[in-house]
């Protein structure tokens, strides 16, 4: 099998299992596992001086250290490595966490607050419902970038080695990319090269949202939002689901109880989401998903 053609199958694996309970419950996860050698390294070496040195060391050991395991995964066959491939894909838990959030809202605030709280990293107790909506449909945009459509990209480019340090990259990023006095240097390497890895990705996921959502003819306009974000990346297929909904999204949020002034991504849309309008971002997910599996499927065909 060719890459796009074990990608088709790891995307079907994905939509079809997700993340099974009975398994992860019993052994860790990848993301885990990665999870634990960046806190250890973290606790190890983020100390004294040379601090950025340090940093770039420890990533290229753990990226060295992740493209030689998907190696020896992919030498065991296509179908061992379309597994692994679907295990770093995280299309299911993706659709199932954003609709939990409006399933929640639907039956009081409280409830949506806690299932949100569980997919963003802002303070939740004194949201109000359109918030609460705003940031599962923020979730989902940035999310479908981060957790299906980069790693599907770089499986393409370099098969599971490549996907496989894309996910340590990312996984760093959101634990020591910081500009915060511990790890403004030792994470720097991660931020800037999460950033790298996912420039075309954002802008892949953008354009598919703009399509699906029938909004390619503002593509202009999303690029201005895209570009007054405040993230180099993410910025792109959160204005592109907020014109495919017409929903204004981002705006003043709180981090660790201070409130912080964002301005609105596509403003002149609705600014009270609901229930209806995460049910409608979680379709556009699977949407997008589907615009992935059919260019794997051609891909296999001419390649």
């Amino acid at each position: 099998m060719e890459h796009a053609a074990i990608l088709c199958a790891a995307l079907l694996l994905d939509a079809a299992f997700g993340e099974p309970r009975w398994l992860w419950s019993r052994l860790p996860h990848p993301a885990v596992v990665m999870g634990r050698a960046i806190g250890w390294c973290d606790r190890r070496f983020n100390h004294g001086p040379a601090r950025l040195t340090r940093g770039a060391s420890v990533l290229a050991a753990l990226c060295a250290a992740t493209f030689a395991t998907g190696l020896v995964i992919a030498a065991l066959g296509p179908w061992a490595e379309a597994l692994a491939a679907a295990i770093l894909l995280a299309q299911k838990s993706l659709v199932t966490h954003v609709r939990d959030v409006g399933d929640a809202l639907r039956l009081s605030l409280g409830d949506g607050r806690r299932a949100v709280a569980r997919i963003v990293g802002r303070d939740t107790a004194a949201m109000d419902p359109p918030a609460v909506a705003r940031a599962a449909i923020e979730s989902a945009a940035e999310n479908l970038s981060d957790g299906v459509t980069a790693p599907a990209f770089w499986f393409l480019v370099g098969g599971l080695p490549a996907m496989a340090v894309y996910k340590m990259v990312n996984t760093a990023d959101s634990m020591i990319g910081y500009r915060t006095d511990a790890y403004e240097r030792f994470g720097k390497p991660a931020a800037r090269l999460d950033d790298l890895l996912n420039w075309i990705p954002a802008r892949l996921t953008a354009l598919i949202l703009a399509v699906l959502g029938h909004q390619h003819r503002a593509w202009r306009d999303i690029t201005a939002e895209a570009r007054r974000h405040r993230s180099p990346n993410a910025g792109w297929p959160e204005a592109a689901m907020a014109r495919a909904l017409d929903t204004a999204l981002s705006g003043p949020r709180a981090y660790h109880g201070v409130m912080q002034d964002f301005p609105w991504v596509h403003p002149r849309g609705r600014r009270d989401a609901g229930p209806a309008e995460v049910d409608a971002a979680a379709r556009l997910l699977w949407q997008a998903w589907a615009v992935m599996l059919a260019s794997a499927a051609v891909l296999t065909v001419i390649g």
